[in-house]
């Protein structure tokens, strides 16, 4: 694995998590393989799980870790090319890269949706950026589209908690006072897709998002129909993605909410959240604290998502 950016990425599922799970039983195993090796992990937006548990990754595989916050830590970067940069902005990010990579072994870059114009964050202009101009193998810790890490470790934790051997999966939309990319959902719809699973998405109309992502997925406005005998509900807001609302709220409908009226629906399903979560926006008190709520497992799965992402690059260099 050279770089990893999206399920494809991964190579054969199966493969991947058994060797997710090998690190899991044994983190340190790997010591001597990231030895005077070093990973640097560019922020670009705010983290709390990405940070720490692939931090933790890093430091289990025996590498050197470095964290950049550029929005704290360095120069503003300019993005965009062709630009006079006569504005707050002095370094341009096609200086920075390769600055950046002369300076460590592997790269991981964490780069949000702006919102501003729906091709460039389509486009990944930042995290592509990052793969061609610094030299180094880059791992994706959340772009404009796709949060890979975060689906590879709720694919490890459907795995390790499902009952059958394809469950129901569905992924609804909750309200939420911002407008939140679509890089969760996107990605975990291509993820399920890939696994194999019956795999369901419910939103309101106006929230349907792009298809190269969901796939074959079935696409049920009831959401009462789409709950009904489902095994896992992963709750998750998305701004609309269709022009020309794109990156809008359209609704915030508080119906929406995961209660334990709608989880009565399913097969005892369990509850995912990749958070932070709002409470009683996204879901209620009660279900997030109930026995089927699985997010801190889920969350500490992060961590090895993120080491077996990274003994895979380690591997190659």
């Amino acid at each position: 694995m050279r770089n990893f950016t999206c399920v494809h990425d991964a190579g054969d599922l199966k493969t991947a998590l058994e060797k997710a799970k090998q690190v899991k039983e044994n983190p340190f195993a790997d010591q001597e393989l990231g030895k005077n090796k070093t990973l640097l992990m560019i922020f670009f937006n705010s983290s709390l799980r990405t940070r720490l548990s692939t931090q933790k990754a890093g430091l289990n595989l025996g590498m050197n870790v470095i964290v950049l916050d550029v929005n704290q830590g360095a120069w503003k970067l300019e993005t965009e090319k062709g630009v006079i940069m006569d504005g707050d902005k002095p370094e341009h990010i096609l200086e920075a890269i390769p600055v950046m990579g002369a300076y460590c072994d592997v790269i991981g870059v964490r780069s949000f949706a702006q919102f501003y114009d729906k091709d460039y964050d389509y486009n990944e202009v930042v995290l592509n950026q990052f793969i061609r101009y610094s030299g180094k193998p880059v791992f994706s810790m959340e772009a404009a589209t796709r949060h890979p890490l975060q689906s590879f470790a709720d694919l490890i934790t459907i795995e390790e908690y499902k009952k059958t051997e394809k469950p129901k999966v569905v992924l609804t939309w909750a309200p939420h006072p911002r407008a939140l990319p679509q890089a969760v959902p996107n990605s975990f719809a291509e993820w399920m897709n890939a696994a194999g699973y019956e795999f369901v998405i419910t939103h309101p109309e106006g929230y349907e998002l792009d298809e190269k992502f969901t796939g074959n997925a079935i696409v049920e406005y009831n959401r009462e129909k789409a709950y009904k005998d489902a095994d896992f509900i992963y709750a998750k807001n998305w701004a609309a993605y269709r022009d020309p609302n794109y990156g809008k709220i359209l609704n915030t409908d508080r119906a929406w909410t995961v209660d334990s009226k709608k989880m009565a629906l399913t097969n005892n399903a369990y509850f995912m959240h990749c958070l932070p979560v709002r409470r009683n926006m996204i879901v209620s008190d009660e279900v997030i604290d109930s026995p089927q709520s699985i997010v801190i497992p889920e969350a500490a799965n992060r961590m090895v998502s993120a080491q077996a992402v990274l003994k895979e690059i380690l591997q190659e260099l």
